[in-house]
């Protein structure tokens, strides 16, 4: 009797511990409409901060700890790093987004998609217009807004001779 008693309570953590197990890996369903639809808000939100220069409104979009990697520069790295980037950029004139792909998991979720921006320079005769490519890794937040992870682009324009 006693030797089956422990062999009970021996089993009885294992089987358990098993259940949470496979409790916590279940496996995340595509994104849900309504998470399209927060992530293409969030894209349209992006295009008016950086349209209007806030720089604020802009960060205010990406994580706390976001990795923003922008051609020829070297990473930039957190919220703050990423506004006073964006204080520091040139006026915008035009800026324009085409998503091409939303896809992801559970709280992860890509875009891919191209831009097309203007921008004027301190001293340049005229604007610069740049076309080019990007790819955002974005993240769910808990109540329910998509903010940007990780963002990278670049220019489809080749280098000046």
């Amino acid at each position: 009797m006693k030797k089956s008693l422990l062999q009970i309570t021996m089993i009885i953590p294992g089987i358990l511990l098993l259940c949470f197990a496979f409790s916590c890996q279940r496996e995340a369903g595509p994104l849900s409409d309504d998470d399209v639809a927060a992530i293409k808000a969030s894209i349209e939100a992006y295009m008016q901060a950086v349209r209007s220069e806030d720089s604020a409104a802009t960060a205010a979009l990406y994580t706390e700890n976001a990795v923003l990697m922008p051609p020829n520069e070297s990473m930039i790295q957190g919220r703050a790093a990423i506004q006073t980037w964006e204080e520091a950029g040139p006026i915008t004139t035009e800026f324009n987004l085409t998503v091409e792909e939303i896809d992801g998991r559970g709280d992860l979720a890509f875009v891919r998609g191209t831009y097309s921006i203007t921008v004027v320079l301190e001293g340049a005769p005229e604007p610069i217009q740049d076309t080019g490519k990007y790819v955002e890794i974005r993240r769910k937040q808990p109540d329910s807004s998509w903010l940007i992870a990780v963002d990278i682009f670049n220019s489809d324009l080749p280098l000046p001779e």
